[in-house]
């Protein structure tokens, strides 16, 4: 049984506007958690493609620095950066979509990751555009977790998709409008329409009040 409570308080969320390597405008989409794992096998689980699919999904490709990478029914990408155990640095999707994995060592044995996903404004639209990526991001920090404290699953896609875990989604879809609404990076009816259309990807099969 997932402690949802305690998973979606692990993960720390802020959607900033910031300027672009193009030199626009995007919006930077963050996450941090920490993680009870050395660095070294944080980025191990989260590099080596035999125990990427254990948690998440298929991961093949050319995976070093200037090769691409495919993640089986996600997204695929150039990697622009790799400096293990430290910082992956992905296109994700698209040439403009980039995203950054950063580790470093926390108190004890443990890990700090931080996930940084930056889109154009054009794309995102607005701080609403975070609801998005946002949900699907905490899915993922919430099975690496499940994954090395032992729960490995016979079939990941489907535990996504368990009642359980969308009940995780959805809760994570209200902490993402909370975020945005704290970032004052879209108005409130950007974020009301936003939450609706997150809701109905990530968390189709479950309803229930706003998370407090």
């Amino acid at each position: 049984m997932i402690d949802i409570v305690r998973q979606i308080q692990a993960i720390h969320r802020d959607v900033a506007r910031r300027p672009t390597a193009a030199g626009g405008q995007g919006i930077s989409v963050l996450l941090r958690r920490t993680y009870d794992s050395t660095p070294a096998d944080v980025w191990d689980a989260i590099t080596n493609p035999e125990r990427v699919k254990r948690w998440f999904t298929q991961l093949g490709g050319d995976l070093r620095e200037g090769g691409k990478f495919q993640l089986k029914g996600n997204a695929s990408g150039d990697i622009l950066r790799c400096d293990p155990p430290r910082l992956l640095k992905l296109t994700y999707g698209g040439e403009t979509s980039i995203v950054e994995i950063r580790l470093s060592a926390g108190e004890g044995d443990t890990t700090d990751l931080e996930i940084e996903h930056n889109v154009p404004i054009e794309l995102a639209g607005s701080g609403a555009g975070s609801l998005f990526v946002g949900p699907g991001w905490d899915g993922g920090l919430l099975g690496l977790d499940r994954y090395l404290r032992g729960h490995v699953a016979e079939d990941p896609a489907a535990a996504a998709n368990s009642p359980e875990v969308q009940e995780f989604s959805r809760q994570s879809a209200h902490a993402w409008a909370a975020a945005v609404a704290a970032s004052g990076t879209a108005t409130a009816d950007e974020i009301a329409g936003a939450l609706q259309a997150s809701l109905a990807h990530f968390a189709p099969d479950v309803q229930g009040p706003p998370a407090s």
